[in-house]
């Protein structure tokens, strides 16, 4: 044994025993688990479809990592819990996420290092960086059999603290300090990420949201021309140029609606009714709704517009939604359709705090732009790892940092043998059937 072979000293003696611990395990790794997320990989190569919209002017005979297998590093390793670019000075020796990106475990070159990876996010220009947003909205496309007839988009920006002097950003104080405010789109029912984009550390205007569902609609809709598209958003996109553009795309929109004055008189009425209802009751909470027709100022013409009017202990409270909906009573659009957006909430969590897509420290905006699609190619990853486990079991709605700890942060050894690459777990691994689904559903999506 190497005298130079690093130590982990102060151990206590276990019954009676001298413990002596060593890093010297070989060919070992705590990302087992990446084998499994090679195999949702294949099914959705995001590493190629980003890959492919940047132009590669490095000398061909002296290129070693290609475009495709460093996104796909960092794609791996975001994916196992190794969002630091720096991670990867180690972590490109790790076997497990060598053969994720489809090198063999024991290959004398390892994977891109921190600063071949970091000249490449500072490569990428803008207008690649336009054709990776259109790439991920095909990719989402392309990720159903067969396209539905209706989807649900849910639109709202989040806060993203910077410590530095990056561009983009701005002092935001609700926000808590310098930062950006990425918008984020996401398809509703599936959870599938559509679009991420980073912006200035301020509140979008409407023509700014207007134009980002505008090319996002048209992107979708030339993918699946006659799709019916429904979108969902906070108040601050409700918007006269908003609803504007999605009447003029024919597609259906539900908004928050801030109230003014003379909405609060419209809706006095019923305020008291709910109050006189309470009192008389005895109640802690009495809730009603009703709905008219509504112009303010700024908008082309009338609306629908439903109120959502409550009396609690606390007092009276109004909430307005605005919808170009039709049908259905209001407090079904409100309670059921509207409502029902804040588990973009949980989907803007995962995205931001398990797989740290808020770590956009670079100084470009065009590098940081680039992070956010990769962290979004590894929401896509994670994305497939948890539709793979079985339907009714308790990992069906768990959070990605769950599906992680469970199924890819596990010990194992790898030996890379002339025929074949053995990979041993753990006797003790927990979930062994739970793997043999995941990997039987994993591998009938790959193409």
């Amino acid at each position: 044994m190497p005298d130079d072979t690093p130590i982990l000293p102060g151990l206590s003696p276990v019954c009676g025993l001298d413990v002596q611990a060593r890093f010297d395990g070989g060919a070992m790794t705590s990302n087992g688990g990446a084998l499994l997320l090679r195999e949702a990989r294949r099914g959705l190569d995001l590493a190629k479809v980003l890959a492919g919209c940047i132009r590669d002017g490095r000398d061909p005979t002296k290129v070693i990592h290609s475009y495709a297998s460093m996104i796909a590093a960092r794609i791996g390793a975001i994916a196992c819990g190794h969002e630091d670019c720096d991670d990867l000075d180690v972590l490109r020796h790790d076997p497990a996420l060598k053969m994720f990106c489809e090198k063999s475990p024991e290959a004398a070159v390892g994977l891109a290092s921190q600063p071949t990876l970091s000249r490449l996010e500072n490569a990428v220009g803008w207008r690649a960086l336009a054709r990776m947003g259109l790439g991920m909205i095909d990719a989402f496309c392309d990720s159903f059999a067969r396209p539905p007839r209706q989807i649900v988009l849910d639109i709202d920006d989040t806060t993203d603290r910077v410590h530095g002097g990056q561009q983009l950003s701005l002092f935001n104080t609700p926000g808590g300090g310098y930062c950006f405010q990425p918008i984020l789109i996401f398809e509703a029912a599936t959870g599938k990420p559509v679009a991420a984009i980073l912006r200035p550390g301020k509140r979008p205007s409407g023509e700014e949201a207007a134009r980002v569902l505008r090319h996002t609609v048209q992107r979708i809709r030339s993918n699946w021309p006659r799709i019916a598209i429904t979108v969902r958003g906070d108040a601050h996109y409700g918007t006269p140029e908003v609803m504007d553009v999605l009447e003029d795309m024919d597609c259906l929109y539900i908004f928050g609606l801030s109230g003014n004055k003379r909405l609060a008189d419209i809706s006095a009425p019923w305020r008291d009714d709910v109050a006189t209802r309470r009192a008389l009751g005895r109640k802690e909470k009495v809730r009603r709704f009703f709905q008219t027709r509504y112009a303010a100022k700024s908008w082309r013409s009338d609306r629908r517009v439903i109120a959502r009017v409550e009396a609690t202990t606390l007092g009276s409270d109004t909430r307005f939604i605005v919808t170009n909906i039709a049908g259905g009573r209001a407090k079904h659009l409100y309670e059921k359709i509207y409502c029902a957006r804040g588990r973009m909430e949980n989907m803007i969590k995962e995205h931001k705090l398990y797989l740290k897509s808020d770590r956009t420290s670079c100084h470009r905006w065009e590098a940081n732009q680039f992070r956010l699609y990769l962290h979004t190619a590894a929401y896509w990853l994670m994305l497939r790892m948890r539709g793979a486990v079985p339907r009714k079991s308790q990992w069906r709605c768990a959070t990605f940092e769950t599906i992680r700890n469970t199924f890819l942060k596990i010990a194992a050894r790898v030996e890379q043998m002339k025929t074949r690459i053995r990979v041993s777990f753990p006797t003790a691994t927990p979930n062994i059937g739970v793997f043999n689904v995941m990997l039987g559903k994993l591998a009938a999506q790959a193409p």
